[in-house]
């Protein structure tokens, strides 16, 4: 294993195992949100509360927080390619379970539905660290990464959009709401029974030759060098990571909350107004993606780790902070802008935390650190959206926007202090000795 002369090759693999991973994780984004961007028609359609469809949302949070350290165990221990046919799998059953949902006394069946999506989502989010770091070039692993995130963000955008058009809202007719909600639920099933086959035929463990040379001296490790239990441990004593891991979870989870609650807060200011909740759902989460590449891009480009994470925070503070005292002007328009501008650098951080963990843990599992964020994203998620919905309902959306701004100052604090060291950078510009054992000692 001497040295840095190992092979290193790019597989043209790489790009079919990226789409597919982002197709089937769009699919997930999708069946997360399309519930809550119609609370109020899926109120009607199941005769429950709004906090009931919430939950709807809500079940995704709460499954991963038990689910992840077992599933960042099964992506270590049995590989990539379980894991992704896991997460697909999964996706497509909780996707039949809907159709059979479709009746007004069904609400526990579309639950139990959802909190299949929701376990399949576990094996989903922790991937596009190590689809990225395995399958990709030093000088394309941050692009790689953003745009695997993409596909989860694009699904949460047709998630805003596609349901208030295809299922719109008709209180006295409950027959013809429940054949719209049919279409969606039988055209998801579809859609995503293909790409469970499609994930079959593309993934594989891992290219022939390894893309990058830290991926290399990783492959040189022996197997029983690596303990998933030492990996938790390492990275809980690693600062600058448990920084990470709270700040990130608090920027994600706002995220999490003010999409779950649009719907709630754009029709309590602009009444019959469930299809722009939508469209204004659909360009915070496209700003986003936009943000994500470009913020990708930027980090493979310059590797400014740290100082793009915390001026995309402190952006992200001050979008929300305008998006709450413009959101009851009575202009639509201005807040379609300004959701826009919130979504640009709130969901243009979600690859720079995956990216900077990667580097400030190398050489531990890609897999364990995202996890881990996610795990973090969802506790998070769960207490905003439920202590903003409960502000929102009670007092006014400002009241619960103003309760995320505060805890995104906390965060802004905490991703000032983060030290960032470029592990992985240096040791594939060959700066750091090459030997695993030099490089994981200064844990």
């Amino acid at each position: 294993a001497g040295g840095g002369r190992l092979e290193t090759r790019l597989s043209r693999r790489r790009l079919a195992v990226l789409a597919v991973f982002s197709c089937y994780s769009l699919v997930n984004a999708f069946q997360w949100i399309q519930y809550s961007i119609l609370s109020n028609v899926f109120a009607d359609f199941y005769g429950v509360s709004f906090t009931q469809i919430d939950w709807l949302s809500v079940v995704y949070m709460v499954a991963y927080v038990p689910l992840i350290l077992p599933a960042t165990w099964l992506l270590d221990a049995r590989g990539l390619r379980l894991t992704a046919l896991l997460g697909a799998g999964l996706n497509g059953l909780g996707a039949w379970l809907k159709c059979a949902s479709l009746a007004p006394d069904r609400y526990p069946l579309t639950l139990a539905a959802q909190v299949v999506c929701a376990v399949a989502q576990v094996f989903i989010l922790g991937l596009p660290s190590r689809i990225a770091s395995v399958w990709f070039g030093p000088t394309e692993v941050s692009t790689a990464c953003a745009v695997a995130v993409l596909g989860n963000q694009l699904g949460t955008a047709i998630g805003f959009l596609l349901p208030p058009v295809l299922v719109p809202n008709t209180p006295n007719d409950i027959d013809l709401m429940a054949h719209n909600i049919s279409i969606m639920f039988y055209g998801t099933a579809i859609v995503s029974t293909l790409l469970f086959f499609l994930t079959g035929v593309v993934f594989e463990e891992k290219p022939k030759y390894p893309p990058s040379h830290s991926q290399a001296v990783l492959q040189t490790m022996p197997p029983e060098d690596y303990s998933y239990k030492q990996s938790i441990i390492n990275l809980f004593k690693n600062i600058p990571f448990v920084l990470l891991l709270i700040s990130y979870g608090i920027m994600t989870g706002a995220f999490y909350s003010v999409s779950t609650l649009l719907n709630q807060m754009i029709v309590t200011h602009y009444e019959g107004e469930e299809v722009n909740a939508g469209r204004i759902g659909l360009t915070l989460v496209v700003a986003g993606m936009v943000g994500s590449i470009i913020c990708g891009l930027w980090l493979d480009y310059t590797k400014t780790y740290k100082q793009t994470t915390l001026i995309v925070y402190i952006l992200s503070f001050i979008g929300l902070l305008v998006f709450t005292f413009t959101l009851d002007l009575g202009y639509l328009i201005v807040v379609f802008v300004t959701g826009g501008v919130l979504g640009f650098f709130m969901t243009g951080y979600l690859p720079l935390g995956f990216e900077f963990a990667v580097e400030i843990t190398y050489p531990e599992s890609e897999g364990t650190s995202s996890g881990l964020l996610n795990a973090s994203a969802q506790v998070f998620g769960i207490v905003f959206t439920l202590v903003q919905g409960k502000l929102t309902t009670d007092y006014s959306p400002r009241a619960g926007n103003l309760f995320l701004c505060a805890w995104i100052f906390v965060g802004i604090i905490l991703t000032a202090l983060i030290k960032s060291d470029l592990r992985r950078h240096n040791v594939n510009s060959g700066i750091m000795n090459l030997d695993v054992k030099a490089v994981s000692g200064d844990s």
